[in-house]
């Protein structure tokens, strides 16, 4: 079991904005999810994985290459992928497309990492969103702690692939999208970093993700936590993505092993998601985005679960409501019962982008439920879906 299936953060405090301002923003629209049929298993990694590296930790990526098939992410930090005609034939190919180095120097970047986005033009080219975890407790002498949680500094890097997702690389030197503006051994005690980013998915010529930070105080540049929005216009390039920083898309977060910074840039958090965004699509029919999430109960959250929101400009965002109730990552497993569910995505077969970034007016929803023993996660988990109807008025 990766520890990254520990829960990442307590809380993180959030804000909004909007582009235009927030006061001059349209109402988000009014929609529905409503589940509509049963479970299925897409992967069993107890019947399916190639070896033990194999588990469900990630919301399931995917997108269609240049022969039509599909290739899918969200497994381990050894990263293969899921591949077939269609969605109804997925099979795991045991070629590892992403090996994670657990080296202990940080400034190489390449600890472990998760392919958690992708985004092609056409289905050969590929650029990929990593997950980066430096696991400083696994590396002698690079924490003062031995506690996971207190030595876990994120980062969200890039890779690249040139033969349709059957291999990625990494740049030399590391391609850094989205980093805190110290390096690992700087606040150790908490978790710190950019983390778990959302799929990469467009509107006109512009590319867009959303990625969580637990955020930082520095003199002049103090970072709230919460979930960043961030732009491009060319996800090949990864250096080119700015975050949102309430007046605008300017804001850059580079290496800090390569830069020093005297006054840090920020993003303005966007409300209301409490933890990382699984998955965001466009619903065709009006337009409108929608995105799903986990949380536990608490607060706005009146049960633990998948909640989903709605919004016309990715800034201003409804009131969550509850898709599916459930223990999550983000609960205490001692008294979860038999199972956890984690990692929404929403993908629709149908969808008309190369990159399933959209929905029509139904989709499925795509999660890994992991099995527990007693207050133990294990690595016994399945990427299952279940069919959702969509509905987005005017």
């Amino acid at each position: 079991m990766s520890r990254r299936s520990r829960p990442l953060v307590a809380a993180l405090a959030l804000s909004c904005g909007g582009v235009p301002p927030a006061s001059a923003a349209p109402e988000p629209p009014l929609s529905a999810l409503i589940l509509t049929g049963p479970e299925r298993t897409l992967f069993s990694a107890s019947r399916d994985a190639c070896d033990g590296a194999d588990v469900p930790d990630a919301p399931a990526r995917a997108f269609r290459d240049a022969s039509g098939g599909i290739a899918l992410y969200g497994l381990h930090y050894r990263n293969r992928a899921l591949r077939g005609p269609d969605f109804e034939h997925l099979r795991i190919a045991c070629r590892v497309v992403l090996d994670s180095g657990e080296k202990p120097d940080p400034a190489l970047y390449d600890d472990r990492s998760w392919i958690t986005a992708t985004w092609t033009e056409d289905g050969t080219n590929v650029a990929a969103l990593l997950h980066h975890e430096y696991q400083a407790n696994e590396h002698e002498g690079r924490c003062r702690s031995k506690v996971y949680m207190e030595c876990w500094y994120n980062t969200i890097t890039a890779a690249a692939s040139r033969d349709g997702g059957l291999h990625f690389s990494r740049a030399a030197p590391p391609a850094v999208v989205a980093a805190p503006p110290f390096r690992q051994e700087e606040g150790q005690g908490r978790h710190r970093g950019f983390f778990n980013p959302s799929n990469i998915f467009g509107e006109g010529r512009y590319r867009y993700f959303l990625a969580s930070t637990t955020g930082w105080d520095r003199p002049g540049s103090d970072q709230a936590a919460g979930v960043c929005l961030f732009r491009t216009e060319r996800p090949d390039e990864p250096a080119s993505w700015r975050a949102w920083t309430g007046t605008g898309f300017t804001a850059a977060f580079p290496d800090p092993y390569r830069r020093t910074f005297k006054i840090a840039e920020t993003c303005k958090p966007v409300a209301p998601f409490p933890a990382p965004v699984g998955a965001v699509v466009r619903h065709r029919g009006s337009g409108a985005w929608i995105a799903v999430f986990m949380a536990a109960k608490g607060g706005a959250f009146a049960e633990s679960g998948f909640y989903w929101s709605t919004s016309r400009d990715l800034l201003v965002w409804d009131v969550p409501r509850l898709l599916i109730a459930g223990a999550t990552l983000y609960d205490d497993p001692c008294r979860a019962g038999a199972r956890l569910i984690a990692y929404p995505s929403l993908l629709d077969p149908g969808a008309k982008g190369r990159n399933f970034d959209d929905v029509g007016e139904g989709a499925f929803l795509t999660f890994a439920t992991l099995r527990l023993e007693g207050c133990t996660i294990t690595s016994d988990r399945d990427l299952v879906r279940r069919p959702v109807a969509i509905k987005v008025w005017p």
